[in-house]
């Protein structure tokens, strides 16, 4: 059972990077789900109650910084939210790993779709919803993606990873 447990955060992340690539919308009941998910396990491996409020603060510092970000205009609301609901799960000892893949993965990731945003797109490929939306000057990038991917390495050093396989 605790193996499949181990799943749960990678697939919410998974869905979670697609959905941007594929929508460039994170939903609030996939941010919710991660939220939500975390409390669950938290309380499955043991976590007291300190723990848990520890990882709500980290939860909170993040959303307050992100939230700035967001209306900055820097980034999206959803990738906002999707950060600090990584960062619940996380809390303040892995955040800062995460938060440099992030910044590293979401810069790549930048420059990748402004590079290809400057070529045009063969005719086939603007038939595809997503790709086009992608390709469009006006359409933000999908954060997620980087959001997600940096999450997932470093998954293996959080604390309900680390609970989970003891």
């Amino acid at each position: 059972m605790a193996w499949a447990l181990l799943f749960v955060f990678p697939a919410l992340m998974a869905f979670a990077a697609f959905s941007d690539l594929l929508t460039m919308r994170i939903s609030n009941k996939l941010v919710l789900a991660t939220a939500a998910s975390f409390f669950v396990l938290a309380l499955v491996v043991g976590f007291d109650i300190a723990q848990i409020g520890w990882h709500i603060a980290a939860g909170a510092l993040v959303l307050a910084i992100t939230f700035g970000f967001f209306a900055a205009g820097w980034i999206g609301g959803g990738d906002a939210k999707l950060a600090a609901a990584i960062a619940l799960w996380f809390g303040f000892e892995p955040m800062l790993p995460f938060l440099l893949y992030a910044s590293i993965y979401g810069g790549a990731l930048t420059l990748l779709i402004l590079i290809g945003r400057r070529y045009m797109l063969p005719a086939p490929l603007m038939q595809i919803g997503w790709i086009e939306r992608l390709h469009n000057e006006k359409t933000g990038i999908p954060y997620g993606i980087a959001l997600a991917a940096a999450a997932l390495m470093v998954y293996p050093a959080s604390p309900v990873f680390l609970a989970l396989v003891k």
